[in-house]
């Protein structure tokens, strides 16, 4: 009676299934360096997300100080433009008991000065002091 040649290694049903499961390592292993791979530049626009969002909450702090200034200017325009009507009655009464001088032909009549400013009293006060600016630089 002769038998064939023995078979050396495991059954073929075990080789299959050790080389199967070495793949699959192999194939899980892969799969998870590029999940790991994904997760990173996830992870690095979720940085620059970040970045951007603190420089545009900075730019809105701005915004919001702009506009608070802005809001107190218009409450003062307001405010000076409420007056308005106030100045002028005052300007009128005070023009009209002034004497209104005698026009030229050519000229037209202008109404008298109602406020003087010394302009050589504001020009002396304006040398001195584009003097004292002078010897600060120079010191």
């Amino acid at each position: 009676m002769s038998f064939g040649p023995r078979p050396t290694g495991l059954p073929s049903h075990f080789r299959a299934s050790t080389h199967g499961s070495s793949s699959t390592q192999n194939s899980q292993t892969t799969a998870l360096q590029v999940r790991i791979n994904e997760k990173k530049l996830e992870l690095e626009s979720l940085r620059q997300l970040r970045d951007l969002s603190a420089g545009l909450a900075g730019q809105m702090q701005q915004l919001e100080e702009k506009l608070s200034t802005l809001s107190d200017g218009t409450e003062a325009v307001a405010a000076v433009m409420g007056n308005w009507g106030n100045v002028l009655r005052a300007v009128g009464m005070a023009s009209a008991g002034l004497p209104m001088p005698k026009a030229t032909e050519d000229e037209m009549p202008l109404p008298q000065t109602l406020v003087r400013i010394p302009i050589q009293q504001a020009e002396a006060a304006q040398r001195e002091i584009d003097k004292q600016e002078a010897a600060s630089k120079d010191g």
